[in-house]
């Protein structure tokens, strides 16, 4: 009984829905708002068009870079969170938390008074005689937004794992002569390393289908897939061709999550092996 509740909302509020997109995905659209399931495959070939391929490319690439930027800002970050009184912690804790306590819609256009040609950072340049620069609307101004968007799905479970870390192999590392940058990359980033995968994974699906900063922030040369995907549903009223980018996003999220599984299990069978 205590698994009846939850069950049923997961099935009626996510299984059932998606099923129904899922669905409209192998049909075609007849009228404003009817969707005839035909079984048809054309929508998923459509998908495959350079064009629509482009956007899906540029897509993986926006997530994955932001998710290495993430990664280089935020493992230093929880580190020394991890070291940090406790006085500290509360301090860094909430500094990274602060944005989630605003819409992100709000925080978007801050960041946009931020960039645009007239906004603080042209300002603070102008004053030594530089800019104006032209950063909203680019490319450059999208991987930013997400940035700040997706920070803290890095920076909170690198914090939880390396707190968790036995503070004597770091001291027995430095006590044989091995140096601060060494112990890190030889000692913590190994035994964190799950951490750091499950904190990588937590950044890249949600950056990935991003919608509103790459809609706000970039320009034309900028869009996600998310903002195909809403332009099928809205604009274009085309159903079933924006159910199958919506599903090939999903498949692309399921398979790396398959192959984070498979990297588990085959260290788990290398451990059990050794």
């Amino acid at each position: 009984m205590v698994l009846t509740a939850p069950a049923l909302w997961i099935v009626l509020f996510f299984v059932v829905p998606l099923s129904v997109i899922w669905a409209y995905s192998f049909g075609r659209t007849l009228g404003l708002t009817e969707v005839a399931v035909t079984g048809t495959l054309a929508n998923y070939q459509r998908v495959f068009d350079p064009v629509y391929l482009l956007i899906f490319g540029k897509s993986l690439f926006f997530a994955g870079f932001t998710t290495a930027i993430c990664l280089v800002i935020g493992f230093p970050y929880a580190l020394v969170m991890t070291f940090a009184s406790n006085r500290g912690k509360v301090l860094l804790l909430l500094g990274i938390m602060l944005p989630f306590w605003t819409n992100l819609l709000v925080r978007t256009y801050a960041l946009m008074a931020i960039l645009r040609t007239e906004g603080w950072i042209n300002s603070f340049a102008g004053l030594f005689g530089l800019g104006p620069f032209e950063m909203l609307h680019t490319n450059f101004a999208v991987i930013v937004g997400l940035v700040y968007v997706h920070l803290p799905f890095i920076v909170l479970p690198l914090y939880s794992t390396l707190d968790r870390l036995d503070r004597s192999l770091l001291e027995a590392s430095l006590d044989l002569g091995a140096g601060h940058l060494r112990t890190i990359f030889q000692v913590v980033v190994p035994i964190a390393w799950p951490g750091i995968a499950s904190a990588v994974m937590l950044c890249f699906i949600p950056a990935l289908g991003s919608y509103l900063t790459p809609d706000l922030l970039g320009g034309p040369d900028s869009q996600m897939i998310a903002s195909v995907i809403e332009r099928q549903f809205k604009r274009a009223n085309d159903w079933p061709f924006g159910a199958a980018l919506s599903f090939m996003l999903m498949y692309l999220t399921l398979a790396a999550l398959l192959v984070r599984a498979w990297q588990d299990r085959r260290k788990q069978a290398q451990g059990a092996a050794a």
